[in-house]
C-alpha cells in the first residue's frame, strides 16, 4: 500500500496536471472563436468561386485550349494524397481521423493496382504515415503553429502541386481535412482537387428563360487564370476548417481531461483520508495495548 507521502505527491501532481489542461481548454476556446469565423467567412468565397467555375465549364466546348487542372490527364493511375492535419496534438481524435480517412482510400487505391503519393501539411500527419507509407511520401510541410494560417501557405502548397501537375507526377489530386461542424462535431473530408470538380448547378426554372453569356476573353483563357486560384482557394478553405476543427476538438478533449483529474482527485482524497484514519487508529490500538501491559 502507497504511503501517506506517496498519496500526497499524486494528488499534487494530479491537480498541477488539472491547472495545466484547464488553461489549454481556455486557450482553446479563446482561439476558437476567432477560427470559426475565418473558417466560416471563407465558405461562401470558396462555393461562390466553385459555382462560378462550374458555369464556365459548363459553357466551355472540349478542345486542346482547355486547362488540364478541367480535363485532367485523362488517365486514373496515379493519385496525390494531400493530408492536411496538425502540427500539435492534444486534440482528441482531430489528427488520428483525418490520417485514418486517408489511410483507407490510399489502402483501396493501391489494392486496385493504382500508384499513391502522399503530399503530407503538418507534422501530426506525417508522423503515423511515414511508418505506413515511407516510399509514397513525396513531401512535408510545416506550418507555423503559433501563428495563423494565411492565405500565402495555401497558395505556395498549391503552386507547388501545380508544378507536379505539369510535369506530370500525379493524375488525380485529392485533399483530406476535417470539415468544422461544432465544437463538439467535426467532420473528415475527402475532397478532389485535380482535375477539377463543382457541385451541379440547379436546373433553370420551367418558366423561365436560361441566361445566356458572352465570355470576353474566352472561356478557357478565364478558366486557365482562375482554375489555379480556385486550387489556392479550396486548399486555404481546408486549412482554415482544420483550424477550427483543431481548436474545438483541443477544447472538447481538454475539457474531458479536466474533469478525469478532477474525479482523480477525489478518489485520491478518499483513498488518502482511509489510509491516514487506518494508521491513526493502529497508533490509538498500539499505545491502549500497550498501557493495558503495564
Amino acid at each position: 500500500m502507497a504511503s501517506l507521502k506517496d498519496l500526497r505527491n499524486r494528488i499534487a501532481s494530479v491537480k498541477a496536471t488539472q491547472k495545466i489542461t484547464k488553461a489549454m481548454q481556455m486557450v482553446a476556446a479563446a482561439k476558437l472563436r476567432r477560427a470559426q469565423q475565418a473558417a466560416e467567412a471563407a465558405r461562401p468565397y470558396a462555393q461562390r468561386m466553385e459555382g462560378v467555375l462550374g458555369n464556365i465549364a459548363n459553357a466551355v466546348a472540349a478542345g486542346p485550349d482547355v486547362p488540364r487542372l478541367l480535363t485532367g490527364t485523362g488517365k486514373d493511375e496515379t493519385h496525390l494524397l494531400l493530408v492536411l492535419t496538425a502540427e500539435r496534438g492534444l486534440c482528441g481524435a482531430f489528427n488520428s481521423s483525418i490520417v485514418r480517412l486517408a489511410r483507407e482510400q490510399a489502402f483501396l487505391l493501391m489494392n486496385q493496382g493504382k500508384t499513391v503519393k502522399i503530399y503530407c501539411v503538418g507534422r501530426k500527419g506525417y508522423e503515423p504515415l511515414r511508418r505506413l507509407f515511407p516510399k509514397q511520401i513525396v513531401k512535408l510541410v510545416e506550418l507555423r503553429a503559433n501563428k495563423g494560417v494565411t492565405f500565402a501557405d495555401a497558395q505556395a502548397i498549391a503552386h507547388d502541386i501545380g508544378d507536379m501537375f505539369a510535369a506530370g507526377e500525379f493524375d488525380v489530386a485529392t485533399q483530406f481535412f476535417s470539415r468544422f461542424h461544432s465544437v463538439i462535431s467535426q467532420v473528415p473530408t475527402a475532397q478532389q482537387l485535380v482535375p477539377a470538380t463543382f457541385p451541379e448547378q440547379p436546373a433553370a426554372a420551367a418558366t423561365g428563360a436560361s441566361a445566356v453569356y458572352d465570355y470576353e476573353p474566352g472561356e478557357a483563357e478565364i478558366l486557365a487564370d482562375l482554375l489555379p486560384r480556385n486550387l489556392a482557394v479550396q486548399i486555404f478553405k481546408a486549412l482554415l476548417e482544420n483550424g477550427a476543427s483543431e481548436q474545438g476538438a483541443r477544447m472538447s478533449a481538454m475539457d474531458n481531461a479536466t474533469r478525469n483529474a478532477g474525479e482523480m482527485i477525489k478518489k485520491q482524497t478518499l483513498t488518502y483520508n482511509r489510509t491516514r484514519q487506518a494508521m491513526i487508529t493502529k497508533e490509538l490500538i498500539e499505545i491502549i495495548s500497550g498501557a493495558e501491559a503495564l
